[in-house]
């Protein structure tokens, strides 16, 4: 990764995420920013997990707000809705939101709606997802675009492999369901026997699989009747091949077998389990004493660049890893799998970068999760920071303090230190404050904020030395506390690496546009 000269940017380029002029008042009551339509709605949508409230807003609240950008960006701008669905699901790994996006793009009246509901169903439940979703929005009746847009998914995605992991009898919604609903045309004659096969397992429960076109199922449906007592002996005389011939999962594994999974259970799995899978079982692993050619073999995946790519897999999801992690071994595999999950971040040298501990960024992103946004601020400033050279880090509350870290720290080292020093500041939001008391125009070149940005100081700090201030939203609420799109100031959003590819553009010295 190229190092970024500051002495090239141009303080007066611009960046497409823009406040208007109009103020407004930040959560905080600090002076606030409106953003423009578009700004708003992918500040929003590139923070937004579905469902789900936040600190200043009801699950509820923020749902009617994203539904309602999303209309109204349909009706001004419905190019820039159509192009941010897939960006939004593909590149910043968003997958609720941008199901919920393409659909009511649909419901809005955007043309060329097929293609935009195709576009973000990536995962083989998706169009159950997609299915479900405008049930519970729209009523019974599809329209005619969003029909279209979840049979093309199911042709593409519909696959023996999709149908072993996600036509459970559990799901609300079925593949069958939407096979019925929708009408797909199956691509050949292989898909065409998969999807009667998907139709009489929902509705009689006696599908039979033809081994010639289903291999899998076939086999799947042959391991099922296996006899309790003989399951261990097959798995030892088949091991990782008979796995892999039946389609079978680590998950499914664990059910079949009797007593759950050993070491040689998951010594069978380790080939077929992908990097996330590894990364959370890594406990599992060591409790039932895989042997050195297993863990060789796990080690090699996970810091892997092109498997860690694959994977999709977010920054802060190494850093849960990691802090559950059960010896060095794997602590020191996931430090090399945290740099290949976030190869956007650009090297910046001579960097201030800020992170927001107050009390609001403490909440976790979901009700299912123990993952804080300060954690999630950890992990990407971690990163930051590391990227280039003469950098700081400064957290902030109520009050603000530089940390220092070991020279040659790792970034999960350096993650770890933020995150324990959590509360040690207070925690209200003078983020304003704390770059007011460090940046030295002797020492840095930017700052880097990593924050829900509600500060309760915005308005009454001079910041007007600082010449470049980079915000990375981490919640997407309404107002904003630094105006946004020239002059130095730029706003960027998201949990993934693609966060920063913005920053890039502008740290080259162009103007940056919309990345999609």
């Amino acid at each position: 990764m190229a190092t970024f000269s500051a002495k090239n940017i141009r303080t007066k380029l611009t960046s497409p995420i823009r406040t208007s002029g109009a103020r407004t008042l930040t959560h905080e009551l600090g002076v606030g920013f409106a953003p423009e339509l578009e700004t708003e709605l992918f500040l929003m949508a590139a923070t937004y997990l579905a469902t789900e409230g936040s600190f200043y807003e009801s699950a509820t609240e923020r749902e009617t707000r994203f539904v309602d950008l999303v209309h109204r960006a349909t009706k001004s701008n419905p190019d820039f809705v159509r192009r941010l669905a897939p960006y939004l699901r593909n590149e910043l790994k968003i997958r609720s939101a941008a199901v919920m996006l393409a659909a009511e793009y649909v419901a809005a009246g955007g043309e060329g709606g097929r293609s935009v509901v195709n576009s973000v169903l990536q995962r083989g439940d998706e169009p159950a997802e997609m299915l479900g979703y405008w049930h519970s929005r729209h009523g019974r009746q599809l329209k005619m675009a969003v029909k279209r847009g979840i049979a093309d998914g199911a042709v593409r995605l519909y696959t023996e492999r999709s149908a072993l992991r996600y036509d459970g009898v559990g799901r609300g919604i079925r593949m069958a369901d939407v096979i019925e609903l929708t009408h797909p045309k199956p691509r050949d004659a292989k898909q065409s026997a998969l999807f009667k096969w998907l139709l009489d397992h929902r509705h009689h429960n006696d599908a039979i699989a033809d081994p010639a076109m289903l291999p899998k199922l076939a086999a799947a449906a042959a391991q099922k009747t296996v006899a309790v007592e003989d399951r261990r002996e097959l798995l030892r005389k088949d091991g990782a091949a008979g796995l892999a011939k039946a389609g079978t999962s680590w998950e499914r594994l664990a059910g079949w077998l009797p007593g759950g999974m050993d070491a040689e259970a998951w010594e069978a799995a380790i080939p077929s389990m992908g990097v996330m899978a590894l990364i959370r079982n890594l406990r599992n692993f060591d409790e039932q004493g895989i042997g050195q050619r297993a863990i060789a073999a796990v080690f090699d995946k996970i810091t892997d660049p092109d498997e860690v790519a694959r994977s999709r897999i977010f920054p802060y999801q190494v850093w849960a890893a990691y802090k559950h992690a059960p010896s060095d071994t794997w602590k020191r595999a996931l430090g090399f799998t945290l740099d290949h999950s976030a190869t956007n971040v650009p090297a910046l040298d001579r960097t201030l970068v800020v992170i927001d501990t107050s009390g609001s960024m403490q909440a976790t992103v979901s009700r299912k999760s123990t993952m804080t946004r300060v954690e999630i601020a950890a992990v990407m400033a971690a990163i930051t920071a590391r990227r280039g050279v003469d950098n700081e880090i400064v957290i902030f509350g109520q009050r603000n303090r530089r940390l220092r870290t070991k020279r040659g720290a790792s970034t999960l080292g350096i993650v770890d230190r933020v995150v324990s020093s959590v509360g040690s500041v207070g925690h209200a939001t003078y983020g304003h404050t704390a770059i007011r008391d460090h940046f030295d125009p002797r020492l840095h070149d930017r700052v880097v904020l990593f924050t829900d940005d509600q500060m309760t100081d915005a308005g009454s700090v001079d910041l007007s030395y600082v010449p470049t201030i980079y915000t990375v939203d981490l919640a997407g609420y309404r107002p904003r506390s630094l105006p946004s799109g020239q002059t130095g100031r730029y706003t960027l959003a998201g949990f993934s690496d693609a966060t920063f590819t913005l920053m890039q553009t502008l740290e080259a010295g162009r103007n940056a546009d919309w990345p999609f």
